[in-house]
């Protein structure tokens, strides 16, 4: 079992930043892929980001690309999102997704096994 918890949502406005931290724990975490998926009120889950095991291949939805920015430290069993450029439309809550490491399905929700609770991330107008 992965145990995952997200932080780092709140209210911010157009234009800002944020950054959101997911902490793992239950097991060796540089053996899994993380996510970020986020959804909207109404909408399905949807992919924002992925990163492999060792960080060096990673992957974006195009709605996000050259806003945000997924990283890792396996030292602190920990995966962030940096969010820029913030817009309403990014407003969602925000989910960390981990599973072993593959590169198949990488962008696929129903891939992953393991879920976080998630964040509020709210942009106003």
């Amino acid at each position: 079992q992965v145990q995952l918890v997200e932080s780092g949502g709140e209210l911010v406005q157009t234009g800002g930043s944020l950054r959101l931290s997911c902490a793992a724990s239950g097991r060796t975490f540089s053996n899994y892929r993380m996510a970020w998926f986020r959804q909207a009120p109404g909408k399905e889950r949807e992919f924002v980001a992925t990163i492999s095991w060792h960080g060096g291949s990673v992957d974006y939805a195009d709605s996000v690309k050259g806003r945000f920015t997924i990283s890792r430290d396996n030292a602190k069993n920990t995966v962030y999102l940096q969010m820029n450029s913030l817009k309403p439309e990014d407003t969602a809550v925000y989910y960390c997704a981990a599973k072993l490491d593959s590169t198949l399905a990488t962008l696929d929700l129903y891939s992953y096994d393991y879920w976080g609770q998630g964040t509020q991330v709210t942009v106003s107008s």
